[in-house]
């Protein structure tokens, strides 16, 4: 835990270094496509039949964004995350820390808000579509559902959300979705 602190507070302290490079970052008037890279932190839990304590982990991801609308500032989200969900259960007495780490490929859409402060805001809401990588007590694929709000200031970017599990993940006809809360730091090229 200790490393992925010091990973995250290196990204946020070399992150304007890389925000000079480029030219002017992404702008709700002009940009039509954008690139970019998350990293964070979440805070994951099951509920369902069997309800869990929080378990921390983090999120990589590569994102591409499309404006989909040239009268709005309307855009679509996509990318490849990894993310570390899961949840520490309680079950008949039995405790233990359950991990359910994702590729996770969401759908996302999001309106720019330009507030004459020099960022832009982006609330955001939408499907993802999930494969665990390494589970064998839960079921692989899973679809869930994203909102959230995202601060965008010259190519820098934080947002915020939650994470809504819609498929249950459960087997032998136990409910049980995957649900957390994140926060990413990033960088639109």
């Amino acid at each position: 835990m200790k490393k992925f602190l010091v990973t995250m507070l290196l990204v946020l302290l070399t992150a304007p270094s890389f925000a000079q490079i480029g030219g002017g970052g992404f702008s709700i008037d002009e940009d039509n496509v954008y690139y970019g890279i998350r990293f964070g932190i979440t805070s994951a839990s099951f509920s369902g039949d069997w309800d869990s304590d929080s378990r921390i982990g983090m999120t990589l991801a590569g994102i591409v964004g499309l404006r989909v609308s040239q009268s709005a500032p309307l855009f679509l989200e996509s990318g490849l995350y990894y993310t570390e969900r899961g949840g520490k259960l309680k079950v008949a007495g039995l405790e233990g820390t359950t991990s359910y780490n994702n590729l996770e490929v969401p759908l996302l859409i999001k309106y720019g808000i330009d507030t004459n402060a020099g960022f832009s805001l982006l609330p955001y809401l939408g499907p993802t579509f999930g494969y665990a990588i390494k589970t064998d007590e839960l079921t692989r694929a899973n679809m869930g559902f994203k909102l959230g709000c995202g601060a965008e200031f010259n190519q820098l970017y934080v947002e915020a959300g939650r994470h809504f599990g819609v498929t249950s993940i459960g087997k032998d006809d136990i409910s049980l979705h995957s649900n957390a809360w994140y926060l990413n730091v990033g960088i639109h090229f």
